[in-house]
């Protein structure tokens, strides 16, 4: 299948995740109702189609994007509606990028120039309950599979991006949740330390193995564009 432009969605169910930090030692639970989250990563072909940029530092239709901000992913997410007919799941303040105030970090709505519409159908970014829901699929290890078999990382990659889709896929049929580049996720990191530094996941090509783990997580400014960070696409969808 070519999967350069495809921008094909798998129901995800509902289900509950338990999400961890290592730094601060602690856990919560999250309930999820049902999405939709891509099956690959959106791809660079996919990106200039909706946007007409290319961006990142290598070239090729079937590579993950990269070198993309959160401000980026969020953008492209509205783009993708409108080019698709959905309503967009943002409302963008014009001067929202870098802006580095905190106030009402207490809830995931109307953060630093961005709201989320939690009614619209459009694309949005998952987040990370979502997407470490969607990478386990249902298995209870650190990994939904042997390593090299679902990821390229830095024992496999020879330290460089690969084509969406070259690795076995999880239960659900998603690939590269593991590897390749991380994906940015909505949710804020840790307000109180951090800032507005959003949630990394995943892992990507230059990481050792123990960064490519469902648990994982990393953060990172939400202006910055990085080499191995991109991120996929999701959707609600009625329970």
């Amino acid at each position: 299948m070519d999967t350069s432009t495809v921008n094909e969605m798998i129901a995800v169910p509902p289900g509950q995740v338990t999400l961890t930090d290592r730094r601060t030692q602690r856990s919560w639970p999250v309930e999820l109702a049902p999405y939709r989250l891509g099956a690959f990563p959106v791809t660079q072909a996919l990106y200039a189609q909706v946007t007409g940029a290319r961006p990142g530092s290598t070239e090729g239709d079937r590579l993950p994007v990269e070198g993309v901000s959160w401000w980026d992913a969020v953008r492209f997410c509205n783009a993708l509606s409108r080019h698709e007919g959905f309503t967009p799941a943002y409302l963008v303040h014009d001067d929202a990028e870098g802006v580095e105030k905190v106030e009402g970090l207490d809830g995931p709505d109307g953060v630093n120039g961005i709201e989320w519409d939690t009614a619209a159908d459009g694309y949005r970014l998952p987040t990370e309950a979502e997407w470490e829901h969607a990478c386990r699929a249902g298995t209870t290890g650190p990994r939904y599979g042997p390593l090299d078999d679902i990821a390229w990382y830095r024992g496999n990659s020879d330290e460089r991006l690969h084509d969406v889709g070259g690795k076995q896929p999880n239960p659900w049929g998603l690939h590269d949740m593991l590897g390749n580049v991380w994906d940015w996720c909505w949710d804020v990191y840790d307000a109180e330390v951090y800032g507005t530094y959003r949630v990394l996941r995943g892992g990507g090509w230059f990481d050792e193995h123990w960064s490519c783990r469902a648990s994982a997580r990393r953060r990172s400014h939400p202006s910055y564009r990085v080499d191995d960070v991109g991120f996929r696409v999701a959707r609600s969808t009625a329970a």
